[in-house]
């Protein structure tokens, strides 16, 4: 299954990600729209700052198995049999908090929807956008690629490929460096910089 995969270092904390999915999941689907809605769409991602001042998206994982459906005693949470996408039936949901407390990653959140009922609140992948062909609406706002979507094997042999890279020019590991560009700076530097010698 595709799934959004975040790359924490990479985020620069632009809220562009938040910003998209909570338009594209607003009954008018348009940015001035969404903004003047009698009840505001929320995000599903959220973007945290760290104690040491770095950028952290957050959103669900879609676990297999996911807690938060095993702990959902209405079974107001499933999961989508064709795409493998947890989701939440937001009539059925009781705000009772079990799916907020098993969620291992405390992404679930309650808010108010359609007839100012209050129900439980995650990401869905962007189901709809997916349907229509689309990439989540997160990913693609983002343009650091601090998102990623696509299966996570292959995100994973992407990066492994990068690390034989640089192992074998022999830079054994990347010292962290202050800041958010300084980081992304330095390590474009040094896949430039491989590029040029393999070529």
């Amino acid at each position: 299954m595709k799934t959004v995969i975040v790359k924490p270092e990479r985020c620069v904390g632009c809220h562009q990600c938040s910003f998209e999915c909570a338009v594209t999941h607003s009954s008018s689907k348009t940015r001035m729209g969404a903004i003047s809605e009698a009840i505001l769409s929320k995000p599903r991602i959220r973007v945290y700052l760290s104690s040491g001042k770095e950028n952290f998206p957050n959103k669900c994982r879609h676990c297999e198995p996911a807690p938060c459906e095993m702990a959902c005693i209405t079974k107001a949470i499933y999961r989508d049999a064709k795409s493998g996408i947890v989701l939440i039936n937001r009539d059925r949901c009781i705000n009772c908090g079990m799916c907020a407390m098993a969620c291992p990653f405390a992404v679930v959140r309650y808010y108010p929807y359609v007839r100012n009922r209050e129900s439980a609140h995650k990401c869905d992948q962007c189901i709809d956008r997916q349907a229509e062909g689309k990439i989540p609406a997160c990913v693609a706002a983002c343009k650091v690629g601090a998102l990623l979507f696509d299966e996570v094997n292959k995100i994973m042999d992407k990066d492994t490929e990068k690390l034989a890279s640089l192992i074998y020019m022999g830079i054994r590991e990347r010292v962290p460096e202050p800041g958010n560009f300084a980081s992304l700076v330095a390590y474009k530097q040094k896949l430039n910089e491989i590029r040029r010698r393999q070529s």
